[in-house]
């Protein structure tokens, strides 16, 4: 089982497609006493992964505790992290800590050209994400350890191929900036939130949402990550995934147990709670936060 922890909202970035909706003037945070309770679960029930999301996780000042307890436990940690983070004052801690606790980074880069990152993600990410991207090579990323890069459409379209672009990502960033990573992510762009209202603006939502039912791969079905993962609000409130989370689709139809209040077997069997939105993750070949779920797109994408 994986426990997804999403410490809160506030992060130094406000990305275009950020289905968190997360800002630096955000203030939902999980406090000393939600961390504490959180702590002693994975201790207890000791998944086999903790996946720690924001936000920028790392501005959370309970972000160590949790990568510590969650190591103690035996688990496989994964951070989420946005780089730019690396680059803001008072963080330059986060390389070192973070190798020196075996985490696996998954770092947001959606383009390895500057000016697609900064319609995205803002001027100067792109120079700023390139120097953090050093520092966590410096340290072992990218060779002796995982760092793994998250890709998102910059529009209303599915993500290419993750293996193609995946081997355009790896010689790119390595002819033009001697940067080294593990593995390339391909995320279909949720149509929530921040993005959501951005494809109203445009009068492109419904537009989006009927390409995503049409481009519909019973393959992913199986490997869908709300069968196997455990999403934990910033207060501890149960869901089964960050995209419900976001809508507040809470485990038990709103009557939603706290984490300390479950054990994994309690949990078994249960249906999932699914909207429009999981069409998402569905399409093509399928998405995840582990990226592309089948090699195989439907026929029906691949013949158009």
């Amino acid at each position: 089982m994986t426990l997804q922890i999403n410490v809160g909202r506030k992060c130094n970035q406000a990305c275009r497609h950020c289905h968190v909706d997360a800002a630096p003037w955000r203030t939902e945070m999980m406090d000393a006493a939600t961390a504490e309770l959180v702590c002693h679960w994975i201790g207890q029930h000791r998944p086999a992964t903790v996946d720690i999301t924001g936000g920028a996780p790392e501005i959370n000042p309970h972000f160590r505790q949790l990568v510590q307890a969650a190591r103690a436990a035996g688990a496989h940690v994964i951070d989420r992290n946005n780089l730019t983070i690396i680059e803001e004052p008072g963080y330059d801690w986060l390389p070192d800590f973070l190798a020196s606790h075996h985490v696996e980074v998954v770092a947001s880069l959606p383009c390895y050209l500057p000016d697609n990152v900064a319609r995205q993600r803002g001027q100067g990410v792109f120079e700023k994400s390139i120097t953090a991207l050093r520092k966590l090579n410096a340290v072992g990323y990218g060779t002796r350890l995982p760092l793994n890069l998250v890709y998102n459409p910059i529009g209303p379209t599915l993500p290419p191929g993750q293996a193609e672009l995946q081997a355009d990502f790896k010689e790119a960033l390595m002819r033009d900036h001697g940067i080294c990573f593990t593995q390339l992510y391909t995320l279909t762009n949720q149509p929530i939130a921040r993005f959501a209202e951005d494809l109203q603006r445009q009068d492109k939502l419904e537009e989006y949402l009927a390409l995503l039912r049409d481009s519909f791969n019973p393959a992913s079905v199986a490997s869908l990550m709300c069968r196997t993962t455990l999403s934990v609000g910033y207060r501890g409130e149960l869901y089964d995934c960050d995209f419900n989370q976001m809508l507040d689709l809470r485990i038990g139809n709103g009557h939603a147990p706290f984490l300390w209040d479950i054990t994994p077997e309690t949990l078994r069997g249960r249906p999932v709670l699914t909207g429009q939105h999981c069409f998402a993750c569905t399409a093509g070949h399928g998405s995840s936060c582990t990226g592309a779920l089948t090699e195989m797109a439907p026929a029906s994408l691949a013949a158009g």
